[in-house]
């Protein structure tokens, strides 16, 4: 693990939160899920003031948004732009200014726990979320071997649990959830699911003794 990775996994540690899980790659960039930032800023009380609307079209929201952590006060901007930033498909709503709150709420987390420009939310970006699944890479220390994992999605969420509770250390497991067919995987898996998932691999975690100074 290196420098930087070390830096995130030991942050989000503070907040109970696991890289495992949380966390994947998108052509070099750290990503985290835009619900693991959710429960952070509960855990660190932050309180966030009323919005500023910036600009405001049917089409496009931008939106001020300023979070306080303690003493600590950080701003940020949120923009969402249909077709630009914001893709939506068939006859998917588009909730512009939702999107925009989320991208500057959760820029506000990364700033107040010091981990903005490290990790971006998978709200930050729209291809963030698009490429997720073609584009996650495995951490370099994971072994180049496929995660095999087929099936109904009940079958799939059973054989991840196995395969989760057969790893025997926190890197086994934090490996296991980093893989990019893993997290291929999570992302076509119904939301509730995923976070079944989560939640199991966070407690396998717990049970090998995360967090800790040797945690992954």
């Amino acid at each position: 693990m290196n420098t930087t990775d070390r830096k995130i996994a030991d942050v989000l540690a503070k907040f109970g939160e696991p890289m495992a899980g949380n966390v994947w790659r998108v052509q070099g960039a750290v990503v985290i899920y835009h619900k693991a930032l959710e429960r952070i800023a509960a855990q660190a009380q932050i309180q966030f003031e009323p919005p500023t609307i910036v600009r405001a079209e049917r089409d496009e929201a931008v939106i001020l948004v300023a979070g306080r952590m303690g003493e600590r006060v950080e701003w940020s901007i949120g923009e969402a732009l249909v077709g630009t930033n914001y893709r939506i498909s068939g006859k998917q709503a588009a909730y512009v200014y939702a999107m925009a709150e989320k991208r500057a709420k959760d820029r506000v987390i990364l700033k107040l726990i010091e981990l903005h420009g490290l990790v971006y939310s998978e709200e930050e970006a729209d291809e963030f979320r698009h490429s997720r699944t073609a584009l996650a890479e495995p951490q370099a220390e994971v072994e180049r071997t496929t995660v095999e994992i087929v099936g109904s999605d009940s079958a799939i969420e059973t054989e991840l649990k196995q395969k989760i509770s057969k790893a025997k250390t926190i890197n086994a497991v934090t490996d296991l959830m980093l893989h990019a067919d893993t997290q291929r995987v999570l992302g076509d898996l119904p939301e509730g699911i995923r976070d079944e998932i989560r939640d199991f691999a966070k407690a396998r975690l717990v049970e090998l003794g995360w967090p800790s100074k040797k945690a992954a």
